[in-house]
């Protein structure tokens, strides 16, 4: 895919595995994209209520969403959360299947973004999977990174952040108040996974991906 091709890019689907993983890996691309015009979807398989922390009410997480993908720029109505259970998606692969089929006729992206094929988790292996079965003719397809869960990587799309970009990310995942005690959400270690990445390139703060699927339009 040449520049050429990527700026005709307008429709872009991000499938995320848990409420918080799309915003977690791609953020600051999301909010990039949004600011140059792009239309964004965002779809949420499971709110994980069966990993709700005590003393949060168990659909808090769909509501911590909704404000994140909300910050980022993203439009309510182009945000769905799905309701199947949290680490029991290879049990409902056909479903979760059956699911990307009808947003890829209705929504028609010509970029999904989904987890990596590196990625350990079950649910998001599943949703990698399935994505690529169920887009592969279709669209453009990028893999996520969720250094948590990957043991390597290949880096083969790096995207550059402004400040405002990284900001956005930052400030939108301040709103998961019930994830706050994962590191990964802390405001340090989203610094550093920027300036990391951009270090590969010479820029000062990045968002890496992995190519699984590029589709040239005629």
């Amino acid at each position: 895919m040449g520049f050429g091709d990527f700026v005709l890019i307008n429709r872009i689907l991000i499938l995320s595995p848990h409420t918080d993983d799309g915003e977690g890996s791609a953020g600051g691309t999301i909010a990039r994209f949004i600011e140059e015009g792009k239309q964004i979807f965002y779809v949420a398989f499971s709110s994980c209520e069966k990993s709700v922390p005590e003393g949060f009410p168990k659909d808090i997480l769909k509501k911590e969403c909704l404000m994140a993908t909300q910050e980022l720029g993203l439009p309510k109505e182009n945000v769905r959360i799905l309701d199947f259970e949290v680490r029991l998606f290879p049990e409902m692969r056909q479903e979760i299947l059956d699911s990307m089929i009808l947003l890829k006729k209705e929504i028609k992206p010509q970029l999904v973004i989904c987890p990596s094929s590196y990625d350990t988790h079950q649910d998001h292996h599943v949703i990698y999977n399935e994505c690529v079965r169920a887009f592969k003719l279709s669209s453009s397809i990028w893999g996520m990174e969720h250094p948590w869960n990957n043991i390597s990587f290949r880096t083969s799309i790096l995207v550059e952040l402004k400040e405002n970009h990284i900001r956005k990310k930052i400030s939108s995942l301040r709103n998961y108040d019930s994830q706050s005690f994962r590191e990964y959400f802390k405001e340090e270690h989203i610094l550093a996974c920027a300036l990391l990445r951009g270090m590969e390139i010479g820029k000062k703060y990045v968002e890496r991906f992995e190519s699984i699927r590029i589709k040239f339009n005629i």
